[in-house]
């Protein structure tokens, strides 16, 4: 029953707010500000963030207590994973945050379950973000149900510029022989099915979206050209065994900032750009993934790249609030404020704009590495466990014949596909 009249409510409020949109009345909107509805006084919040951001989303929410200090809102700021929001709102609606990050790809999960409210202002939203982040953001019904957040939910290559020049840092197999000279690691995740799927997107396979099942589709790929990437990939882990190192990203920072060093370069992303600026200071550097030699002709690493989205829960008490706070957290200054103090690619299309973007060798990786990737939206949940498994027996198999990569490959295809 609760969660029945929590959604009524919603439906109710949206009609009142499309309504008052339609008869010009005193709504009002700006790129810098949250759209002006009728906040509920005595709203309660509850704000779900990423552990990295937790403090400045805190900063973000008082400051937009303040502007509505007449309103007498209360905001709750917890922690919570954007890879595991969508799970933990699934598990329980009315208990999951009325404001929650997620990355892009959990999107069809939530619209699926109907866990998302439609913004209240649309053309807004849409007119002052990127195109692709609004895709990301909008259902198959053609509405909105999100807010853009950033633009560069993605990875690229960081590294050492006393030990990687940057001529090396242009291929794969530059970075791995000056990594060799120097005594030094290349991280990646290898066996993490979002940067394992390199190895086979740079073969030429991307995601085409789900069917009405759920199940993932692919483009027309040839085999072949997708197994020649997978082997040359196999080829050089191996040749390269004393260097690279697949681990989680987080050895990357700490291995930067080891005594005595023991990280020279890695494939993060900017969560991580703080503290490998920190480490390696005027030595920080980053670009987009390199070429990778595949039967004698370099190939640009395609990547995945996504989005950050801000949702608000289809069932919370105070829909109006909700819908204010999350257009507040992700308008132009606050986008701007987390490229400062985070070094998130920003979505707004005038915060991109910003000195705080133009100037961050991180950011400007990221999406140039966007413009070299396949798209982190409508993915299947069976997407990332067989390509885990792949990844891992790149590196790991003493077995890595073209014959055995082959059938792994088949394998991993047909597992995405639960067949």
């Amino acid at each position: 029953m609760k969660k029945f009249l929590a959604l009524l409510l919603a439906v109710l409020m949206l009609a009142s707010i499309l309504v008052a949109c339609g008869g010009g009345g005193d709504k009002k909107t700006s790129d810098g500000g949250d759209a002006s509805i009728d906040i509920e006084d005595g709203a309660k919040l509850l704000v779900w963030a990423p552990d990295k951001a937790i403090d400045l989303t805190k900063e973000l929410c008082e400051a937009f207590k303040k502007e509505h200090s007449d309103k007498n809102i209360t905001i709750d700021v917890q922690v919570q994973s954007e890879s595991e929001a969508a799970t933990q709102v699934l598990n329980d609606k009315d208990a999951a945050a009325d404001v929650f990050g997620f990355a892009s790809d959990q999107f069809n999960k939530l619209m699926t379950a109907n866990a998302l409210a439609p913004v209240f202002d649309p053309d807004d939203i849409i007119d002052r973000n990127s195109e692709a982040s609004v895709k990301a953001a909008t259902g198959s019904d053609g509405a909105l149900y999100a807010f853009p957040e950033t633009d560069d939910n993605g990875y690229f290559l960081v590294y050492d510029k006393s030990i990687i020049s940057d001529e090396q840092a242009a291929s794969f197999e530059g970075i791995l022989e000056a990594c060799r000279k120097a005594g030094k690691k290349f991280v990646m995740d290898a066996g993490n099915g979002y940067y394992s799927c390199i190895f086979i997107f740079t073969g030429g396979l991307t995601l085409e979206g789900t069917d009405a099942e759920g199940t993932q589709q692919f483009n027309s790929y040839d085999e072949e050209a997708v197994v020649d990437s997978l082997e040359a990939f196999a080829n050089l882990f191996h040749d390269y065994s004393d260097v690279f190192l697949s681990s989680e990203v987080a050895k990357i920072p700490t291995g930067m900032a080891a005594d005595p060093q023991i990280v020279a370069a890695g494939i993060d992303g900017t969560w991580d750009t703080n503290a490998i600026k920190e480490a390696l200071g005027d030595n920080y550097g980053a670009a987009k993934l390199p070429t990778v030699k595949i039967k004698g002709e370099d190939k640009q690493m395609i990547s995945l790249h996504g989005y950050k989205l801000i949702g608000v829960n289809a069932v919370s008490e105070y829909p109006n609030a909700a819908q204010a706070l999350a257009d507040f957290l992700t308008n132009e200054e606050s986008q701007i404020k987390r490229a400062e103090g985070l070094g998130w690619g920003p979505s707004n299309t005038k915060a991109k704009e910003d000195k705080s973007v133009t100037d961050s060798p991180s950011i400007s990786a990221a999406l140039a590495q966007s413009e070299n990737s396949v798209a982190q939206v409508n993915m299947s949940d069976t997407f990332w466990s067989p390509m885990a498994t792949l990844g891992n027996t790149l590196w790991k198999d003493k077995d890595y014949s073209r014959d055995t990569i082959k059938a792994n490959f088949q394998k991993t295809i047909a597992s995405i596909k639960d067949e």
